[in-house]
């Protein structure tokens, strides 16, 4: 691949990147995309190894940034359908208000709905932190595959 395509590439990634933590883009899966689209016209064996690395790495790291967050949420009794109310206020608050209406809206969404069913103040604010703290986490653990997948690329364009 030239100079100009491995750039693009590079490109591709670092915006993904920026998408996994300013929830604009789907990051990750821009990262992926862009790492095979590199493979595919690399038709390398140091190609098709990366891609096959970054995979796994992507798959890994999907899977864990669902399960492992959801898991701490339920034992801190945090109900799914809060989370969705949740992420819908989010989803408004992102268009009323760009970006960081996204937080403001899920941190409210969440809030609110722990007070409609019937929690106190204290606990539907110990659920709201809860929720927080998952989505942080979620996006730790993607952030965290995409970079390791960015690493294995520009390892495999730096070296071989």
């Amino acid at each position: 691949m030239s100079a100009l395509g491995i750039a693009l590439v590079a490109l591709a990634i670092a915006i993904g990147l920026a998408g996994i933590i300013l929830p604009v883009l789907p990051g990750a899966l821009l990262v992926f995309g862009s790492i095979a689209v590199w493979a595919i016209v690399e038709r390398t064996t140091v190609g098709w190894v990366t891609l096959g690395i970054v995979t796994a790495l992507f798959l890994t790291s999907e899977v864990i940034k669902y399960l492992w967050p959801v898991k701490r949420m339920r034992q801190a009794q945090v109900r799914t359908s809060v989370l969705i109310i949740g992420a819908v206020c989010g989803i408004v608050g992102f268009f009323v208000i760009p970006i960081i209406g996204l937080l403001i809206g899920f941190v409210a969404g969440v809030f609110v709905a722990e007070l409609a069913s019937g929690r106190d103040v204290t606990r539907a604010w110990v659920s709201t932190v809860h929720a927080v703290k998952g989505a942080l986490l979620s996006i730790g653990v993607e952030l965290t595959g995409a970079l390791a997948s960015t690493i294995v690329w520009a390892c495999a364009v730096a070296f071989w």
